[in-house]
């Protein structure tokens, strides 16, 4: 991370280059408690169906509340964010995602479940406008788009210890412990970031172009597109991720072993492709191009995917391509919100636009648990495929509805133009 923070573009003193590196390193260790907390409750159901006597349906509804609750909150929490500064709303998400888990292993009931999924609801919309309007506004421009996937990885990494860390824990303090262990966590990092004073957001734009954004509104055609494009983004990389495993296994004859090492390559390499994309988003003002060029290679791959039956070794070389490519476009995704932010208002347009994933995440599992149950599987790959490519026009059209950067540029608040 060090390396990725040294700025070979301009100079800068020691301390603004260490306080950059410890403010990347708290926030994205926030991101990584949201990812984190967003599969506990997944990986208990079974303890929490025996110990509660319900089924899976009544489970699968409280992931239901969940969803409709963070994408419900996520746009109000952005203004939040701009009006009294990001730093506490954060400290307040990740204590009360904290409480609700402590409070959950303590008085374990299904209605308690329900409401537990609406405090952790509130507290995951949290995160994005927080994270990225203090990191919007700390960070230097240069490497603005290295910081960006660096904080996604952490979220990605924070998903992929999940399971290993619940069972673990589960199998040393038991089920109603590691309810109570999951929760002690959010509120050790809410206490760390406390004591480490993490900085607030709006350091670049005081509180007179905040209320100048409010009075003539943030629905821009723009944000409005973004919000479709992040909804087409989730809705492409979930069928794949959700339901890939039993589609290669129904469809192709894969094995379990098979289909699985598919799927972990696709979800490795997606995350070694943020990294890159970082680097890749400080190089260009192009994002749009990029994430188009990248999701219509990805388009053809998962055709290909989908009408051909694949031997193993090319099937894992494909499902590799695809997830190291859908990881470039994460930061470019990112910086051409950051872009099409009014100043002083990045709390508020990564609220409105991340509303998007929440979508996708209600819409998901309905459209392809569809079509898996129509015996359809390879119609997964064919329908995310599609998917990538209305991702592909989206991406042009964003081009067209942000408004002109250069006076962005001037002020500074673009990473540097390449090629």
């Amino acid at each position: 991370m060090a390396d990725v923070l040294a700025a070979p573009q301009q100079a800068q003193s020691p301390n603004k280059a260490d306080s950059e590196f410890r403010t990347l390193g708290l926030i994205s260790l926030a991101h990584w408690v949201s990812h984190f907390h967003m599969l506990v409750l997944p990986m208990l159901f079974p303890f929490l169906k025996m110990q509660l006597g319900v089924g899976f349906i009544e489970l699968g509804f409280v992931l239901t509340i969940f969803a409709v609750v963070s994408g419900l909150t996520q746009t109000p929490l952005g203004y939040i964010v701009d009006h009294i500064g990001a730093r506490v709303v954060l400290l307040l998400g990740l204590s009360l995602g904290g409480l609700s888990f402590i409070l959950l292993g303590l008085h374990l009931t299904y209605p308690w479940l329900m409401a537990s999924a609406v405090l952790l609801g509130i507290a995951n919309s949290v995160y994005h406008p927080a994270d990225y309007a203090i990191l919007s506004a700390h960070m230097n421009d240069a490497r603005m788009g290295r910081a960006f996937s660096i904080h996604t990885f952490a979220g990605f990494l924070g998903g992929a210890v999940a399971p290993a860390i619940t069972a673990t824990l589960v199998a040393l303090v038991g089920g109603f412990g590691a309810l109570i262990a999951t929760g002690v966590v959010g509120l050790l990092v809410a206490l760390l970031l406390l004591v480490a004073r993490v900085p607030d957001a709006g350091a670049r734009h005081g509180p007179a172009s905040s209320a100048k954004v409010s009075a003539r509104g943030l629905f821009t055609p723009a944000l409005i597109v973004l919000t479709a494009f992040f909804t087409l983004l989730g809705l492409s990389n979930a069928g794949i991720a959700n339901f890939g495993v039993v589609a290669l296994m129904n469809s192709y004859g894969a094995s379990f072993s098979t289909a699985n090492i598919a799927l972990t390559a696709y979800l490795g390499a997606s995350a070694v492709g943020v990294l890159a994309g970082g680097f890749l988003a400080d190089r260009t003002r192009r994002h749009s191009e990029l994430a188009a060029v990248c999701f219509a290679i990805n388009t053809a791959i998962v055709l290909l995917i989908a009408v051909v039956t694949l031997p193993v070794v090319a099937l894992t070389a494909s499902m590799t391509t695809a997830g190291f490519l859908s990881g470039v476009i994460a930061p470019s995704r990112d910086m051409m919100v950051r872009e099409a932010a009014p100043a002083g208002a990045a709390g508020r347009a990564f609220g409105i636009v991340s509303t998007g994933f929440n979508f996708s995440g209600i819409a998901s599992p309905l459209l392809f648990g569809w079509i898996m149950d129509q015996n359809m599987p390879r119609w997964v790959f064919v329908v995310s495929a599609g998917f990538m490519a209305l991702t592909v026009l989206l991406a042009f059209f964003t081009e067209r509805t942000s408004p002109a950067t250069s006076g962005k540029q001037d002020a500074g608040l673009n990473p540097i133009a390449g090629g």
